[in-house]
């Protein structure tokens, strides 16, 4: 798949799109809270089918409920539309299992 580094003002847009991400260090970034290490994991084995199918990985860790992703393109050393759908995927997973809210 040929993927491009999008711009300033698609980043704005693709953002404006979803809930509590943000670009932190050139990188989309979003801490997820679980209310237990299991949910957590579950998270990360559900999202980790995703990622594969889009052969897309995400730089992420895992401490207690707590699973911090950042995502970036590195074969493009930016942000592309492939980023954005892997966090839209994400927030859907997510919004299966059960976050706390605080």
């Amino acid at each position: 798949m040929d993927v491009k580094k999008i711009s300033d003002d698609e980043i704005k847009l693709n953002l404006s799109k979803l809930t509590s991400w943000e670009i932190k260090e050139g990188k989309l970034h979003k801490l997820f809270k679980f209310k237990t290490f299991n949910q957590a994991l579950s998270f990360m084995v559900g999202t980790g089918m995703v990622c594969e199918k889009m052969n897309h990985h995400p730089e992420w860790s895992n401490v207690y409920g707590n699973v911090d992703v950042k995502l970036v393109t590195h074969r493009v050393a930016g942000l592309t539309e492939l980023d954005f759908k892997l966090a839209e995927n994400m927030d859907k997973i997510a919004g299966e299992i059960n976050l706390r809210k605080d």
